[in-house]
């Protein structure tokens, strides 16, 4: 069994309708699903693509929750890198983000890619990379405001901080098969430690830094929830929740998110992670062309509709 890269991240927000814009109007991604978190209705679930489609490997979504912001620590998920392709791609991004006031410090060469670091509106720890035309072939979508040349490709490394790398590492390695293949410098965070899943590329990586000396972090909005991991199908999917349950991981057990299988459990250090199914996707119950028009309940909650969407706020 083998994990193929990452399948989606889901962070924090605790100012949904800001956050609906930014990544729409400025990230110029596409909302692919608007519903509820599954385990509490009174929140958003929205996710974001870089294509038009919701493609795994592709989906920033974001709970909404009325929290203060986070306090940044180690245990946790601190940088998300969103995949461009080409220099002229993050030449572009350089300016439209100047254009939108979004501070950042311009392109740079990190572990031999460029990037551009960047933050949302709460805080959120963002970069843009160029990817080298690497990961699955992009469908771009028609109605953002960014030109499909330069859209969002994709999810890239996902970078991570924790206080002793030697326990993380052997959950990584040993439980979730990913392989150790390099180290590099980053500016801020230090060395960092670099994972690989599957045919390895920027979109199937995981940045791992060693952070004794800092506090634990304070979660809150501007911060990580999870980070998902693509598993091909549900074979592969029982099989991992097996060997996970084998291992003495405490887990979640099967959970049917509809849209995919999903089964969480924390590394050692205590961040929380999900292998998720790539299908069944996000047309099971939608027309692609109006995806993330409405909001969508998953069969076992539709019957709570009008409570749910009573206490939801309007976003757009």
């Amino acid at each position: 069994m083998n994990l193929t890269g990452i399948h989606h991240l889901t962070a924090v927000s605790a100012n949904i309708r800001d956050n609906y814009r930014f990544y729409t109007n400025v990230m110029g991604m596409r909302l692919v699903k608007r519903s509820v978190n599954q385990d509490d209705v009174r929140a958003y679930h929205l996710f974001y693509s870089g294509d038009k489609r919701g493609t795994p490997g592709n989906d920033l979504t974001f709970f909404d929750w009325d929290v203060p912001r986070e306090q940044r620590g180690t245990h946790s998920i601190n940088r998300t890198y969103l995949r461009v392709r080409g220099h002229d791609a993050l030449s572009w991004w350089a300016d439209w983000l100047s254009e939108n006031r979004i501070p950042h410090a311009g392109i740079q060469e990190i572990d031999n890619r460029a990037v551009i670091f960047f933050e949302d509106l709460e805080g959120q720890r963002l970069a843009l990379v160029d990817d080298g035309g690497q990961g699955d072939t992009h469908l771009p979508w028609d109605r953002s405001p960014v030109p499909a040349p330069y859209q969002i490709r994709g999810l890239g490394p996902i970078m991570m901080s924790v206080k002793k790398l030697l326990r993380t590492d052997w959950m990584l390695t040993n439980v979730l098969n990913m392989r150790p293949v390099r180290q590099y410098h980053h500016p801020e965070e230090g060395v960092v430690h670099v994972y690989e899943m599957g045919p390895g590329g920027p979109h199937a990586e995981l940045h791992v830094v060693e952070q004794a000396n800092l506090p634990g972090v304070q979660p809150g909005a501007g911060g990580v929830h999870h980070v998902a991991f693509r598993t091909p199908n549900e074979e592969e999917y029982h099989e991992w929740s097996q060997f996970i349950k084998s291992s003495g991981i405490r887990n979640s057990g099967e959970v049917d998110r509809y849209w995919f299988r999903s089964l969480y459990f924390r590394e050692p250090n205590g961040i929380l992670f999900e292998i998720a199914t790539d299908g069944p996707g996000f047309a099971v119950d939608e027309d692609p062309n109006t995806l993330g028009e409405k909001v969508v309940l998953p069969p076992s909650l539709e019957q709570r509709r009008a409570e749910i969407l009573t206490n939801l706020k309007p976003i757009d």
